[in-house]
């Protein structure tokens, strides 16, 4: 029986920090943060065997097609009121079919935020491009005004990026672009069942992109979608994300048509991943309902704290609530409150990042991307860097200090991943460790 420790009563060790010598607020890690890895079950594996059984693993012939993708296309169309979608091998690979869809190459430029995922800087450069560095604002997203600033006459394309599972000012881009005449790709890959006031994302600009890889709000371990609302547009795409030419009836290859004679990536997605998909898809609502839910009871629950900011959602309604982002008031005030809330108990299975300093988010900032900072090519010539017709962006700067709003925010910023799979034991663990933390370090 422990009734004090040293000079303190149990009940003053228990308030202590854990950081400082005291007892944590928990001992057992949250459950991993993979949205839709938490809610795979007999929906996906009815699917899967279906697949296996039939030995059609490929999406357009087989001895017996299960049509899988094709299903999963379908009410992924009917259901977020898109036209046109294609599911794809990956998010990255979706990125760079939007790029050739549009034609971007040497001599434009795409405009992309400075919180962001690498695979969107990679899909510009690979296509010949350069990337165009725009700063984000409260929201964690672009910030429209920059935007406004920076498009000129070598803009080609502006890649908003959905980041953390919510859109930020994403009608004021929109109404840039239009004014401007430059097209809009949306990466959605963090925010599958996200919108913005009713309106789903992916239907703001002229392609939207999704990805479920493990981390994502659903899973198919990899995969994508890409979605548009223009034929001209989609039938490019369909070749693209293809071997660069349209299918017959019979699934097979048809070079006749010359207006669609192009080059390909192979990036088709399996009738295996469509499978698991398609059960993932049609849990997404509940899975975004959970994580949302847990997200909103903390985030109101610490409302009140002085010193404890929050990143701005214009909607909340919208947001698909994977993640909780807080702001403090400067670098070092984060990375305390982060280590003592972790002290706590506050963290994830080994290998997850449940609970960390925005610092510590690798490559989802510009310039923690060292092939971005020092322009590495994949080719030997330096392409895209190299090339004469990208001669206009010779002074283009990716180094830390690109970008003053980002900078700020990636010093004093941190982020919890919320698990959808929380109870609500779990839930108050973490506003008592965060209450309890918040006392002492933001005092």
């Amino acid at each position: 029986m422990m009734a004090s420790v040293g000079s303190k009563s149990a009940g003053e060790y228990a308030n202590r920090l854990a950081v400082e010598g005291g007892a944590p607020v928990r001992t057992t890690p949250l459950p991993w943060e993979l949205p839709g890895a938490n809610w795979i079950g007999e929906e996906e594996r009815e699917l899967v065997d279906r697949v296996v059984r039939a030995r059609s693993p490929f999406r357009f012939y087989g001895p017996d097609p299960q049509h899988m993708v094709e299903t999963f296309e379908r009410e992924w169309c009917e259901t977020f009121g898109h036209r046109h979608a294609v599911a794809v091998s990956s998010g990255t690979a979706a990125l760079s079919i939007a790029m050739s869809a549009l034609e971007v190459g040497p001599g434009d430029e795409v405009l992309i935020p400075g919180y962001l995922w690498v695979s969107c800087v990679s899909a510009v450069v690979r296509a010949g491009a350069i990337p165009r560095l725009v700063d984000i604002d409260d929201t964690f997203c672009m910030d429209p005004e920059d935007l406004a600033r920076k498009i000129g006459p070598r803009s080609r394309a502006v890649l908003c990026v959905h980041m953390s599972g919510a859109p930020g000012r994403i009608e004021d881009i929109a109404r840039i672009c239009r004014e401007r005449g430059v097209a809009l790709i949306e990466d959605c890959a963090q925010t599958a069942g996200a919108g913005q006031h009713g309106r789903p994302v992916g239907r703001f600009g002229d392609i939207g992109i999704f990805s479920f890889q493990l981390n994502k709000n659903m899973t198919s371990g990899d995969g994508g979608m890409i979605v548009c609302e223009d034929d001209a547009l989609f039938r490019r795409i369909i070749a693209l994300h293809d071997l660069g030419y349209a299918r017959n009836v019979a699934g097979r290859l048809d070079t006749s048509d010359e207006t669609c004679q192009l080059w390909g990536i192979g990036a088709r997605m399996s009738e295996l991943a469509g499978a698991m998909a398609l059960a993932q898809m049609r849990k997404l609502p509940r899975i975004t309902g959970a994580m949302k839910s847990a997200k909103w009871r903390i985030r109101e629950a610490l409302a009140d704290i002085p010193g404890l900011d929050f990143r701005n959602i214009i909607d909340p309604a919208g947001d698909s609530g994977p993640f909780l982002i807080t702001l403090f008031r400067d670098s070092a005030v984060c990375t305390r409150f982060v280590e003592a809330v972790r002290a706590e108990g506050i963290v994830g299975q080994p290998g997850s990042l449940t609970c960390i300093t925005m610092r510590e988010w690798g490559l989802h900032w510009y310039s923690n991307i060292p092939s971005l900072v020092h322009k590495r090519s994949n080719s030997r010539d330096g392409m895209p860097w190299t090339h004469p017709a990208n001669a206009f962006a010779e002074a283009y700067d990716y180094g830390h200090g690109a970008l003053p709003g980002c900078d700020d925010l990636h010093a004093r910023g941190a982020l919890l991943a919320i698990a959808s799979n929380l109870n609500d034991a779990d839930v108050n663990d973490i506003i008592t460790a965060f209450r309890k933390v918040a006392r002492v370090v933001l005092a």
